[in-house]
């Protein structure tokens, strides 16, 4: 399980080759570990979409790309929603104007989730994904409580050998690992990287997000699957590269149309 996951030392020029074979290690056993709460959490998102609910995905800093991974992108259907908060998630600027410091500074800054939540109407089948590789910042165990105490349920997304090895961060003690109903995990190393290089001393190699979309991918994949042995057939966001294609274009308005739609209980 990831509480063992190697990390590779490399001298000379192997360090590409290294890399790609820790991937693929981890997503072998990303398969053979977390298959079974990963189907899981994929009936909970079925289910709750079935009923007329949505599937929030959040994750702050560069998690919020898992968030991304799953809606709005090739292949979507209604009822994920990603709830990205932009002060938290602009980190193209390292200093500077959205730079790192102040989204470094808001995720500790207890409060500011529940400030997040109370902008919407949640409705009683709604339910959470809530992705964070450490488990430990105060704005992610913050956004799982509050989902919580809404009665949704809260699937997280998390390296449970970072969470195990770091100390909390919010006052109450909690980590996102005990604020979850399910939790899936992306099996990466404390720290993240997975490469030593001689002369690093930090290492390198970051396999979070690869483990996390696959994740995500899943969970999309075998919630589709489980909508249609439901009876609900998912609206799909198509491809929009096909230029000229006019199936596309009609299915691309079905889509805006009943995401449209879908948002409504949100705001009334």
């Amino acid at each position: 399980m990831s509480d063992s996951v190697p990390t590779t030392t490399v001298s000379g020029k192997q360090a590409g080759l290294a890399f790609y074979d820790q991937v693929m290690n981890l997503l072998h056993e990303l398969k053979h570990t977390q298959s079974e709460v990963i189907q899981e959490a994929a009936e909970l998102c079925a289910d709750r979409i079935s009923r007329g609910g949505l599937v929030f995905l959040f994750g702050n800093g560069h998690s919020r790309m898992m968030c991304e991974e799953m809606t709005p992108r090739q292949g979507c259907y209604v009822g994920f929603v990603a709830l990205v908060e932009t002060a938290l998630s602009n980190h193209a600027a390292i200093i500077g104007a959205n730079g790192l410091r102040a989204p470094l500074f808001l995720e500790n800054y207890e409060g500011y989730a529940e400030q997040i939540l109370r902008s919407f109407h949640f409705g009683p089948n709604d339910a959470f994904i809530i992705i964070s590789t450490s488990g430990i910042r105060p704005v992610i165990v913050e956004m799982a409580m509050g989902a919580q105490s809404r009665g949704l349920p809260v699937i997280a997304l998390v390296s449970v050998a970072h969470s195990r090895e770091a100390k909390a961060a919010h006052s109450s003690g909690k980590k996102l690992t005990d604020c979850a109903d399910l939790i899936i995990d992306n099996l990466c190393p404390p720290g993240d990287c997975v490469l030593e290089l001689d002369g690093l001393e930090w290492r390198t190699g970051p396999v979070s997000t690869i483990t996390g979309a696959m994740i995500i991918n899943m969970i999309r994949c075998a919630a589709a699957e489980a909508l249609l042995e439901r009876g609900s057939r998912p609206v799909i966001l198509p491809s929009h590269q096909f230029v000229g294609n006019t199936s596309a274009s009609e299915q691309l308005d079905a889509f805006y149309e009943a995401y449209r739609r879908s948002l409504k209980h949100l705001f009334e």
